[in-house]
């Protein structure tokens, strides 16, 4: 019995201890149900704006540079007897002021003795010429009308060359006329000295530079734009009259001189119609007239050549765009917008134009919908959202690219 028991008992513990379990099991307690709370992010939005009308603005840098500019040479040779005062680096001249002299007076008698051999020749013509009026009578006195006199009977070959030396005698005044007139070096244009190389008393030959100048009446700036640029701007087509500059698209030029800020009106006027094989750039030329202010009474800023600005291009306008900070793009194609339920919505959209400021939408976004402008690190549509107007403070600096969280 004893041995039975002991075989049974190990068995009867563990089902025993098993239905203890259940029991207990069964008359446990319910726990009590709590509301499961979702955790929502803080998110800051803007509005999305909408840009009908607006007329997109196509940024760019340059250099002023002059259009004319042009390096003063000498035609004849001979020793600088006077220099204009004018006729120094920064000096402003009007058209055909005497900028040098070159002393004269071998080009005068060169002159002289030109006019006296064509006072000689053209002697020797009208003798040549009555020669010839005499011998043609007394060869109709001997043989009448009928018959044709020759050539030398009539000096024809004679007054011919007589003719030669007096159209060369006449040539050589005028070449002498010229050349004492080059002595007098003038320009064509008003415009401003950039540099002199001589001075007075100095003798130059043929062809030696006396120094650099450039017209004031206009200036230009090489803008170097992408082909997405120019197809938002108005230029004038290649080989039309840059004067009728109506359609182009005016440019408003920013810089410093002097310390000072300025604004410049300009316009452009032609493209150069190549395009950098290392950039994949365009260059465009804005035209800014009368940059000094030397030729009208104008109280603007001076924009002294090689100084370098800022170009404000206004584009064409185009309607039922959405203009959101370009920071506010996600992968580039992407927009985050919480929707009417705080909820997270991913979109894609069509970028018209982007610049590093700003972004132009075409679809998938309206007037008035919530843009999200705080990074999110995973995001999940449908994630739930708290969600917060971002201050002006913030969304200017995200528009100018001071904040790009």
């Amino acid at each position: 019995m004893n041995k039975v028991f002991k075989y049974l008992l190990p068995p009867l513990l563990i089902i025993g201890s098993i239905v203890v379990v259940v029991i207990l099991a069964m008359n446990r307690p319910e726990p009590e149900e709590r509301e499961v709370i979702t955790a929502a992010m803080l998110v800051d939005v803007i509005e999305a704006q909408s840009s009908d009308g607006d007329f997109f603005v196509v940024r760019a840098q340059g250099t002023v540079r002059p259009r004319t500019e042009t390096t003063v040479s000498t035609e004849v040779s001979g020793r600088l007897i006077s220099v204009s005062p004018s006729f120094v680096a920064g000096g402003f001249f009007r058209a055909g002021e005497v900028l040098a002299e070159i002393d004269p007076s071998d080009y005068q008698a060169a002159l002289l003795q030109a006019q006296a051999e064509l006072a000689g020749a053209q002697a020797r013509l009208a003798d040549e010429r009555a020669r010839a009026e005499v011998a043609e009578r007394d060869w109709q006195r001997l043989h009448g009308t009928d018959r044709q006199a020759p050539d030398l009977v009539l000096r024809r070959p004679q007054v011919a060359g007589a003719e030669a030396s007096a159209q060369a005698a006449q040539a050589a005044v005028m070449r002498a006329q010229r050349n004492l007139e080059r002595t007098r070096i003038a320009l064509p244009y008003d415009g401003m000295v950039r540099s002199r190389q001589v001075d007075l008393g100095q003798f130059v030959g043929a062809g030696t530079p006396l120094g650099s100048t450039f017209a004031v009446d206009v200036a230009e700036v090489r803008l170097a734009l992408s082909n997405q640029d120019l197809a938002f701007i108005n230029i004038p087509d290649l080989g039309r009259d840059e004067q009728d500059l109506g359609a182009s698209s005016p440019v408003t030029l920013s810089g410093q001189v002097g310390g000072q800020s300025g604004e410049w009106s300009a316009r452009l006027v032609r493209s150069e119609g190549v395009v950098d094989e290392a950039t994949r750039l365009t260059h465009v030329v804005a035209r800014i007239e009368d940059p000094y202010g030397l030729l009208a009474d104008t109280t603007a800023l001076p924009l002294p050549m090689g100084t370098f600005v800022q170009a404000h291009i206004q584009g064409q306008a185009m309607d039922n765009l959405i203009q959101l900070p370009r920071a506010a793009l996600r992968d580039g194609q992407r927009v985050f917008i919480a929707n009417d339920a705080d909820q997270l919505e991913i979109r894609d959209v069509e970028v018209v134009r982007a610049t590093p400021q700003q972004a132009y939408l075409r679809n998938a976004i309206a007037p008035g919908d919530r843009v999200i402008i705080t990074a999110i690190q995973a995001p999940l549509p449908g994630m739930a959202l708290r969600v917060r107007q971002a201050s002006p403070e913030r969304a200017a600096r995200l528009v100018t690219g001071d904040d790009l969280e």
